[in-house]
């Protein structure tokens, strides 16, 4: 088994919360506590990230999808780029309710999004009144925002994964309710006890974010 364990370290990933922020689910993953501040085990989390990275070459080499979510400030533009590296789906600004179930809606937004699309490709906006264009950027920008990273996704995705599933509760209630596995890279904060594929390190660095990410990439890379 590989060890990531000094990378990790210098990313800043084993700095948790303050013991009060601390989710019970994650008590066996702390190493010990300094300064009010929960340190994580590496070692375990070490553990976690090689079983999450042998799941996600599985996937790979079935050519299965992964849906990447983070949209808070600190992972939304790596999680983007890690996502269109790879040619998968990403939602990294906002989770739009039903986005996995309720597929006919999101589907019929998509479809929007994509005739929107092929319209001002073509120059067929020039029709409309000036005050009619910009109803339409608006609206088109507003899906852009939404819906952008999943115009590829057709059907549901084999696996999501997120950072900070506190943060992505909803993303992460959804994809239980369609029985789609959950990689999740969470801090002290998080109820890790649900996630098939949890990871207990730093998710609000970006440098740990970006350790982690890079790793998924490595693993989904084939």
């Amino acid at each position: 088994m590989s060890t990531h364990i000094e990378p990790m370290f210098e990313a800043g990933a084993h700095l948790g919360y303050t013991k009060t922020r601390r989710h019970p689910s994650v008590a066996k993953h702390i190493f010990t506590t300094k300064n009010k501040v929960d340190i994580i085990d590496l070692d375990k989390t070490n553990d976690q990230l090689e079983k999450a990275c042998a799941f996600l070459k599985e996937l790979a080499t079935a050519g299965k999808a992964v849906l990447f979510v983070g949209t808070k400030p600190e992972a939304r533009n790596q999680v983007r780029d890690a996502a269109m590296a790879l040619a998968q789906p990403y939602v990294a600004e906002r989770w739009v309710g039903g986005l996995l179930t309720n597929g006919p809606e999101i589907k019929k937004r998509v479809s929007k999004l994509e005739d929107y699309r092929s319209k001002k490709e073509k120059n067929e906006f020039d029709m409309y009144t000036k005050k009619e264009r910009l109803l339409i950027d608006k609206e088109m920008a507003d899906m852009e925002k939404n819906f952008s990273g999943i115009v590829s996704m057709k059907k549901p995705p084999a696996a999501m994964l997120v950072i900070d599933p506190r943060k992505e509760h909803i993303a992460v209630t959804e994809a239980h309710k369609m029985h789609i596995p959950v990689i999740a890279l969470g801090n002290t904060d998080c109820d890790m006890s649900t996630i098939e594929y949890p990871i207990v390190g730093n998710d609000g660095a970006q440098k740990s974010i970006a350790f982690f990410l890079s790793a998924f990439k490595d693993a989904f890379s084939i």
